[in-house]
């Protein structure tokens, strides 16, 4: 059993599957880790205590507002850390071509708490804000420019393929003919849009009836899945042999690219079926520690309801690519 640490405060970002995280990773004093998706830094306190001091954390994320949490965890830990702001694909292999080596990668995707916590961003339907929903404030593409300006077939791909919504079409189409009226500018238009074209019974179903288009707006305007197919390969170059890797996911399309990827390392030989011998040469990259992935636990979704669609998967580095 891992050691109890401090939590973070009440107002931070919970961090889910943390004792999961921990023990798939099992850091030691003097290890290198990278959080690929910093954040508020919930899971770095936790990695940090488990350095006991000796070690270094390397933090990566593209907010800019997570520069302010990291110098506050920096404050609050004795670990040498080092805050890098980027996409983590890009950041990850200038990482590695760089020489750097890890001991530990972690990502954890999605959306930060402290972003949807922030009604300004535009990444929550449950405040009216200018519809935003950019990780990295400074990138050209918002859901603003999304929704005004992408044809009506892919919107309707958009919320179909991303956000798994039944009555994607319906609102395109909702989209389209209110937009040509009016430009959308604010959360609170898409919402009321969303609602009247959907069936009044499934407004009262599961969930908020916008949840599934802000969340495939979210995804597409940061380019979430491109990213994370970026920064698998990256990451596990970053990770010296015998190292760590550990994927949070919140949504199926993620948690299918990380097991197709996990899936394709541990695999190695790349021939034929009906090759007699292997002549590619290429050995195993990975070892998955489970075979399924891991989920919070019914008392963790109690605890914080945002868990519940969390899964993790790990595995270890066997060999040099």
């Amino acid at each position: 059993m891992l050691p109890n640490v401090l939590r973070p405060n009440a107002t931070d970002h919970v961090p889910v599957l943390a004792e999961e995280v921990r023990e798939a990773l099992a850091l030691r004093p003097g290890d290198t880790v990278v959080d690929a998706t910093f954040g508020s830094g919930g899971h770095a306190e936790l990695l940090a205590a488990d350095l006991r001091g000796e070690g270094k954390l390397i933090a990566i994320d593209r907010d800019p507002s997570a520069r302010a949490y990291f110098d506050r965890f920096r404050r609050r830990t004795a670990v040498q850390g080092r805050f890098l702001r980027g996409e983590f694909s890009l950041v990850l292999e200038q990482l590695a071509s760089n020489g750097v080596r890890a001991d530990a990668v972690l990502f954890d995707l999605g959306v930060s708490s402290m972003q949807i916590d922030q009604p300004e961003r535009g990444f929550s339907y449950a405040a009216d804000a200018p519809l935003d929903m950019r990780m990295d404030p400074n990138a050209e593409l918002s859901a603003r420019e999304l929704v005004n300006e992408a044809s009506e077939r892919d919107l309707t791909a958009i919320f179909r393929d991303y956000g798994e919504e039944r009555y994607a079409r319906q609102i395109a189409r909702a989209i389209g003919k209110r937009r040509r009226e009016q430009p959308f500018e604010r959360t609170g238009e898409l919402v009321e849009t969303i609602k009247a074209a959907i069936p009044a019974p499934a407004r009262f179903g599961d969930g908020h009836p916008a949840r599934r288009v802000f969340q495939a707006l979210r995804i597409a305007v940061n380019d979430e899945l491109g990213s994370l197919e970026a920064a698998l390969p990256a990451g596990l170059e970053l990770l010296r042999p015998g190292g760590r890797l550990a994927v949070i996911s919140f949504h199926s399309l993620e948690d299918r690219i990380v097991k197709r990827f996990l899936r394709s390392q541990e695999r190695g030989c790349t021939c034929p079926p009906d090759f007699p011998v292997c002549v590619c040469g290429q050995e195993p990259a990975l070892r998955a520690q489970s075979r399924r992935a891991i989920r919070p636990t019914a008392q963790e979704i109690a605890a914080n309801p945002r868990a519940a669609s969390a899964r993790l998967r790990a595995a270890v580095k066997t060999a040099e690519e």
